[in-house]
């Protein structure tokens, strides 16, 4: 008997398109960052690519539980020293909403080249429009 092993170049993507209006913004990342990894594929390995895309839309009216929405705040370094920033939420969220829904899967992404590489297959919008219809994505239930 032999361990199967996957090939990087015999890889079938999927496009996925989830609707985030009304969801939890957690649990929805959660969801995504497995897709976008491929851990729930049975072929599944932590050192390859191998996950689907993702289309989010309505960015701008996902939800946060608790009192979250106004005591979430998110830092940034400029790299100067005392650069530390911090933005509130309500802010981002009014500003760039999609920024609020990649943050939340960006840390919970492998933070190095494999990460990067998969975060590349996430597509966020704030609205209910996208180009992406090309690809015919399927609706994926939250």
């Amino acid at each position: 008997m032999k361990t199967f092993t996957p090939k990087a170049n015999n890889r079938q993507r999927k496009w996925y398109l989830i609707d985030a209006e009304g969801q939890v913004l957690g649990r929805m990342a959660t969801r995504i960052a497995t897709i976008l990894r491929g851990k729930d594929k049975p072929i599944y390995v932590p050192h390859l690519d191998l996950g689907d895309y993702v289309i989010v839309i309505n960015a701008e009216k996902v939800l946060l539980t608790g009192k979250k929405d106004s005591q979430k705040t998110y830092y940034y370094h400029t790299g100067y020293p005392g650069g530390l920033k911090a933005i509130p939420h309500k802010k981002l969220k009014n500003e760039h909403p999609e920024q609020v829904v990649e943050r939340a899967i960006k840390g919970m992404l492998p933070h190095n080249t494999l990460g990067r590489q998969t975060l590349k297959k996430l597509h966020v919008y704030a609205g209910p429009d996208h180009p992406h219809v090309a690809q015919k994505p399927e609706p994926l239930p939250m």
